[in-house]
């Protein structure tokens, strides 16, 4: 879900449906909004030589788009074998068992109550479903339970509602820590430096083709956010509505809602650090 629109100096990106990577293939959700963008990205994974595919978030409990989904692995002569959710968000999950009962695959994600017929997910955990390397790289932060999906072979990395192709998440408060979420876009940052991933395959927005430049992008707004909201409680704004309207001044309202959470966990955040008088 996205707080903002495009923002100037955002890195751009191209593919919002289709061949994405060697190994990805994304089928866009008919459930385009102000929070979800273009839609949910739902993301079929698989081996170029391999008959079996991993789903990466099947999106709202839409029957035509979870048809369109399998009817796209089976053209390219898969089968799907394994789900896989980045978090628990309805745009995201709520198709999740309907999808389970049409492929008679298990449902795999870190939240225990989201999982069917299948186990966990954790940190370090390792995805080799018809051959795959999908590493499981845990980033805390727009919620609690969300993971990204690292694919080594395509030099990419699957981030969920963590990155946007466009525009920037939200920290959905209480549940998303502002804290957690900014030690989850370094952990992706390292990913970018260290493992060099090029390429960032969102659950909503376009395929961006400078990872690096948008972590560091990401970093760079949470930083000017926070320095803005931090002003604004000087300034007298104590309730996390009065900051919003001072600091998103510039946003759609329909958006404010969801940039309220953000405040309210930046104002947790400011708190915890002492930067601000709770």
């Amino acid at each position: 879900m996205t707080e903002a629109a495009a923002l100037p100096g955002r890195p751009r990106g191209g593919v919002i449906s289709g061949p994405a990577t060697t190994r990805a293939h994304c089928v866009l959700a008919p459930n385009p909004s102000a929070m979800t963008l273009d839609g949910t990205n739902t993301w079929i994974i698989a081996e170029p030589d391999s008959d079996l595919a991993v789903v990466i978030d099947p999106g709202p409990l839409d029957e035509s788009h979870l048809q369109a989904v399998i009817a796209t692995a089976e053209r390219a002569g898969r089968r799907i074998a394994l789900t896989l959710l980045t978090h628990g968000h309805p745009d995201h999950a709520d198709g999740a068992a309907r999808f389970a009962e049409l492929t008679r695959s298990s449902v795999r994600a870190l939240d225990p109550a989201l999982r069917l017929g299948g186990e966990g997910l954790a940190a370090g955990d390792v995805i080799t479903t018809g051959g795959l390397e999908l590493r499981v790289v845990p980033t805390p932060g727009h919620t609690a339970d969300s993971l990204s999906f690292h694919l080594p072979a395509d030099r990419a990395v699957l981030t969920g509602d963590t990155i946007l192709g466009r525009g920037t998440t939200m920290v959905a408060h209480p549940d998303g820590r502002l804290g957690d979420y900014l030690d989850s876009l370094r952990r992706l940052r390292s990913l970018t430096v260290d493992d060099g991933v090029s390429t960032v395959l969102p659950g909503h927005g376009p395929v961006l083709n400078d990872a690096q430049g948008a972590v560091e992008f990401y970093l760079a707004h949470r930083a000017n956010r926070l320095a803005q909201v931090e002003t604004a409680v000087e300034a007298g704004h104590r309730t996390a509505a009065e900051v919003v309207a001072s600091v998103y001044a510039d946003v759609d309202r329909s958006l404010w809602p969801a940039a309220e959470l953000s405040v309210r966990a930046q104002l947790e955040y400011l708190g915890e650090h002492g930067l601000i008088e709770e």
